[in-house]
């Protein structure tokens, strides 16, 4: 089996995670699909105690949160690497209180998108 793109933990120590088995469970696909979907970039991973784990806030409760597969387009697009991609969705925005992958959930999510789009380089 292929080895997957995972991000360094750049988590917060308390960001609930997934295993792909549970974030397959919840998408109703297999493990095999979702393996393609952190392969393909539609949602990232990291590696924490030697294992692949998503990040819990990058679903809803239809799938994957509404402009995610989107914002990270937008960034790796943009020039940056998974590993800087996932560092920025768990930065603090100042001026929000919360980090852009909590964003995502609520009324910001376009603004998020757009400054992502800004930071390309």
């Amino acid at each position: 089996m292929a080895s997957l793109p995972l991000s360094a933990d750049v988590l917060p120590a308390d960001e609930p995670v997934l295993d792909l088995s549970a974030v397959a469970r919840r998408l109703g696909v297999s493990v095999g699909r979702t393996r393609t979907l952190v392969a393909d970039h539609h949602l990232l991973a990291v590696s924490r105690d030697g294992e692949p784990v998503v990040p819990e806030v990058f679903f809803d409760d239809d799938g994957i949160a509404k402009h995610l597969t989107g914002l990270i387009e937008v960034l790796l697009d943009g020039g940056f690497s998974r590993d800087e991609a996932m560092e920025w969705l768990f930065t603090v925005q100042d001026d929000l209180g919360e980090y852009p992958a909590r964003a995502l959930h609520g009324h910001s999510a376009r603004e998020m998108i757009r400054r992502a789009q800004a930071l390309a380089f």
